[in-house]
């Protein structure tokens, strides 16, 4: 498992930024609007998600939308459950 997916999931902030853009794609400013960080630091902590592969961006006009690469967060899931996960050694 990419060690940066683990890095980048381990921050409050860029958790919340997961969970915003589950909901769907977002531009930086919208994703800065829920938090009470400057703009800089949000974009540091999406560069991080970026870097991780957690996240993708597109220029479109004079924006960039950020969106979920769910194939990663899919096999970051899978991997925490297939070595951390319930199953049946469940007690």
């Amino acid at each position: 498992m990419n060690e940066r997916v683990f890095k980048a999931m381990s921050d409050g902030t860029r958790r919340k930024i997961i969970e915003l853009l589950k909901e769907g794609p977002k531009t930086a400013g919208e994703i800065a609007n829920h938090f009470s960080h400057a703009q800089p630091t949000i974009s540091r902590h999406l560069n991080v998600l970026k870097n991780a592969n957690l996240v993708v961006d597109q220029r479109e006009g004079t924006y960039i939308i950020y969106r979920l690469n769910t194939t990663i967060l899919q096999e970051w899931l899978a991997w925490l459950l297939e070595h951390f996960g319930g199953g049946d050694n469940a007690e």
